[in-house]
């Protein structure tokens, strides 16, 4: 706050010093004063820029609210023409007039979709500026990757509060799933996303406010693009916005359910190569990999469809469900709790898998470590000839011999008692396998 208000008094002293400038620069006449005039409004034009780029588009818009309007002209001739749209959502009516004219600000790169229900049937409406909003009463409001001034414009329009779903951290229950003063439903829980082999959580937030159901998250879900095409192709799919709750936490154990099956599949390839009859370290290293990833998305699946149970029971307990929608809640319940035997399963089978894995590390160390051993037996007597071959008695024995007899005759003798304790290790390693039968 401090570093806002700081650049903001930095601007307006800026705008202020350049009102000097131009001043005095058209009270003077010469060949150079156009090239003058250029030059000192570049430079100021650039210096507003840069103070304007570290500030949030609240900030600016405040500070073009309270500026003369001359001045508040000279700033947005420095904004770029990036930021123009989401600073028009912070200005009031009459300055956007001011300033742009008739040009309306736009829902720049969310998407926002109502769904209209007519005839027993959904029908997607985008919605691409605020004129769209006029005169329509969606059943369900879909506001993906929404801006703060985009979410509190269509909540000032409603009449209710959309929160940002990514900073709505609060892990107590009775704070995710509550009904607040105004009579709204609010529920805060995660959508699985499963992508290019990659899982994560999205947070989603359901508000049901005089029968709109708003659904605000931060990345598209294809549950939710699901639901709108059902939606929008089935007669009779939701009669009410708690229709919609119940098709979309469905829909959202349907695709637990599908993952849960890629699972199956990836753990059973890894289970084959397990059991195989022989494993390198490197293949090793890889099952682990694929264990691991495994285990993590069965965590995954299993922490959001707790969370989609946890939902389920909130709504049955308020009493906001009909007959049957708690019919149809208490059918997802089911479905959830077949889910979580698999997921217990699938946890076995990774235990599993992964001490298998493991075994056959240790295993293939053992036979590194017996190698070694081997070795060092077999260089153990080899060492003790090699010393006494050194002695100086050696040579006491060996006199009359030429020296290079000598040594040949005891480096064959190494040769011969090198093979000969490596044959009797081998046989001695033969005769303790077990015989057949």
């Amino acid at each position: 706050m401090p570093e806002r208000i700081a650049s903001q008094r930095a601007i307006q002293e800026l705008l202020s010093k350049q009102k000097l400038y131009e001043g005095l620069l058209h009270s003077q006449h010469g060949v150079r004063q156009p090239i003058v005039e250029s030059l000192v409004h570049r430079q100021h034009v650039a210096e507003v820029a840069n103070l304007l780029a570290g500030m949030p588009s609240q900030a600016i818009g405040s500070l073009l609210e309270v500026l003369p309007i001359d001045e508040a002209q000279s700033l947005w001739t420095c904004l770029p023409d990036a930021r123009e749209n989401e600073v028009l959502w912070e200005l009031s009516d009459a300055l956007r007039a001011t300033l742009v004219g008739g040009r309306e600000p736009r829902f720049a790169e969310s998407r926002i979709n109502a769904f209209l229900l007519v005839d027993g049937r959904l029908r997607q409406v985008p919605i691409g500026g605020r004129q769209d909003l006029e005169g329509i009463k969606p059943a369900w409001l879909d506001l993906l990757a929404a801006a703060r001034p985009e979410r509190r414009y269509i909540g000032e329009h409603f009449g209710v509060s959309l929160p940002d779903p990514g900073q709505t951290t609060d892990l107590e229950i009775s704070s995710r799933f509550q009904i607040d003063d105004k009579g709204s439903l609010r529920l805060r829980t995660s959508f699985l996303l499963y992508r290019d082999g990659k899982s994560r959580s999205i947070p989603v937030v359901f508000v049901v406010h005089q029968g709109i159901l708003f659904t605000v998250h931060n990345e598209d879900l294809p549950v939710f693009r699901l639901q709108g095409q059902r939606a929008g192709s089935q007669v009779g799919y939701a009669s009410d916005c708690l229709d919609l709750i119940l098709d979309l936490y469905g829909a959202d154990v349907e695709y637990s359910a599908d993952v849960l099956e890629s699972i199956y599949k990836r753990l059973g390839e890894v289970g084959r190569q397990v059991l195989s009859e022989k494993m390198s370290d490197e293949d090793a290293a890889n099952v682990l990999a694929g264990i691991a990833e495994a285990e993590d998305l069965n965590g995954r699946i299993r922490g959001n469809i707790l969370d989609t149970q946890r939902a389920l029971f909130f709504l049955i307990r308020s009493r906001l469900l009909g007959r049957s929608q708690r019919e149809d809640a208490k059918e997802i319940l089911r479905d959830i709790d077949s889910l979580n035997s698999h997921t217990a399963f699938l946890f076995d089978k990774i235990n599993f898998l992964m001490d298998a894995t493991v075994g056959f590390i240790n295993i293939n160390q053992n036979k590194q470590v017996s190698q070694l051993t081997v070795l060092s037996v077999v260089i153990m007597p080899l060492n003790i000839v090699a010393g006494i071959g050194g002695m100086s008695e050696f040579s006491m024995m060996t006199a009359g011999i030429p020296w290079p007899t000598a040594y040949a005759g005891l480096a064959a003798g190494m040769a011969l008692l090198g093979c000969a304790t490596y044959l009797m290790l081998k046989n001695l390693k033969t005769g303790r396998k077990p015989k057949a039968g």
